[in-house]
């Protein structure tokens, strides 16, 4: 394979991405390296390198922070995603989109397939849903893959914040209406690497198996831990969030397992290893 551009690189998924392609002739660029919101110096950087792939793992991922600043939601996810596409068009290189389960609306009630009806709540959502729909409309060559939730030894995650707020404090309160899937971002990237071997393009869900509600996920973290503090389930509404979340987000794999013949494994499994990854590493 030839180069591989990564963009985003100081991310949890960013440099999980750079660590599973270590052995491929990959160049992994952070916002220092690449500010895709700028247009000319994204077409200048990337003609200039040649990649074979362009793996778009960047982007503005706050939720409420896109909820409060929506200008730069669209500039960073949609119109950075425009400058990623059409710098890939001018170097004949495949692009890979890192979507979100975000882009639907929660009211299916069983797991969602590719081509269920998208209809995001939030801002990020609709920012994210604005990059598909420009990845789409300008190139042919592309792989857009939806994940959930995903959690990693690097960055601010939610298994990370609930290992932080298990040193300062007994009782932890955590919302138990909001279901989904859990992402270990070394699985993600791992199936990334198979994915782009083959030039079948198109959107893909990929997350790993099973579902849980964020109190599940946190129970699932604090067990495993052997951690003694309180979990209280909360719903959305005494939480208060500002932002309009989606109540259910889990989906099927369905195009990636019958494409390449290839299943995710359970979230509770790839928890164990995240842990267990942190632990050695720290």
């Amino acid at each position: 394979m030839g180069k591989i551009l990564i963009s985003g690189a100081d991310g949890q998924l960013g440099r999980t991405l750079s660590e599973v392609f270590q052995d491929e002739n990959v160049y992994a660029w952070g916002r220092t390296m690449l500010d895709f919101t700028d247009p000319l110096t994204t077409l200048k950087k990337i003609k200039r390198l040649k990649p074979e792939v362009i793996i778009h793992a960047g982007a503005y991922t706050d939720v409420k922070g896109c909820e409060l600043n929506p200008n730069k939601a669209f500039l960073v996810n949609a119109l950075g995603t425009r400058n990623i596409a059409i710098a890939a068009l001018e170097v004949n290189a495949k692009v890979v989109y890192i979507s979100t389960d975000y882009v639907f609306d929660g009211s299916k009630q069983e797991p969602y397939i590719e081509f269920d009806t998208l209809n995001p709540l939030n801002i990020y959502g609709k920012s994210k849903l604005a990059g598909e729909e420009i990845i789409q409309s300008l190139l042919q060559k592309f792989y857009i893959l939806r994940t959930s939730w995903i959690f990693s030894e690097y960055g601010r995650n939610f298994v990370k914040v609930m290992l932080e707020l298990a040193k300062e404090r007994h009782k932890i309160t955590v919302i138990r209406d909001q279901i989904g899937t859990p992402t270990y971002a070394r699985d993600l990237a791992v199936a990334i690497k198979e994915v782009i071997q083959y030039p079948f393009y198109g959107i893909y869900h990929i997350s790993n198996k099973g579902s849980c509600s964020w109190f599940e996920f946190a129970k699932a973290i604090f067990h495993m831990k052997e951690l003694d503090s309180t979990i209280k389930p909360i719903t959305t509404e005494e939480y208060g969030d500002i932002v309009k979340r989606p109540q259910y987000t889990v989906m099927e794999n369905f195009n990636f397992e019958k494409t390449y013949n290839l299943a995710m494994r359970d979230w509770r499994f790839a928890l164990k290893d995240c842990l267990q990854n942190s632990a050695n590493s720290s």
